[in-house]
């Protein structure tokens, strides 16, 4: 199950959404406006980011931009209260499940939600005369070096 951080009017949120019903992916869609964020939850956020802070706040948002001290001055109880009263420092989308977090909408990062089953019915094709291998869904070799055709879509 993957949740999905959302805001209205993001293009960014509706891409990964469509990604998630295009890939028979089931999710829990999360308007961070509409619904507050519990403590637990952000706290839960922030520890799984990389890079500290700077995965999920935007620093374009105008709420980072009228803070009086830097990001990295508050306290995690300041930050989580600062983010509860302001979803909009937030990056969008935040994809979220037991073994991923991606946030933004990334054509490659998003990959990660594939089902297990679903990767291993990729194909790994290695295309004759180049030295960079491609993954691509639905593709084999033909008989004659050189040559791919389509198996099915």
């Amino acid at each position: 199950m993957v949740i999905l951080y959302t805001s209205p009017g993001c293009a960014s949120c509706r891409k990964a959404k469509q990604w998630l019903k295009d890939n028979h992916i089931d999710f829990v869609e999360k308007n961070i406006f509409s619904s507050v964020l519990k403590e637990s939850e952000i706290k839960y956020l922030l520890s799984r980011c990389e890079n500290g802070t700077e995965d999920i706040i935007s620093v374009r948002s105008k709420v980072f931009h009228s803070l009086e001290k830097g990001i990295d001055d508050f306290s995690t109880k300041e930050l989580i209260a600062l983010i509860q009263k302001n979803p909009s420092i937030l990056k969008r989308p935040i994809l979220l499940s037991e073994n991923s977090m991606v946030i933004g909408y990334d054509d490659d990062e998003i990959t990660t939600f594939t089902p297990n089953a679903v990767r291993s019915q990729t194909t790994h094709v290695r295309t004759p005369g180049t030295k960079k291998d491609e993954i691509n869904k639905g593709l084999t070799l033909d008989s004659q070096p050189g040559s791919i055709h389509l198996s099915s879509i």
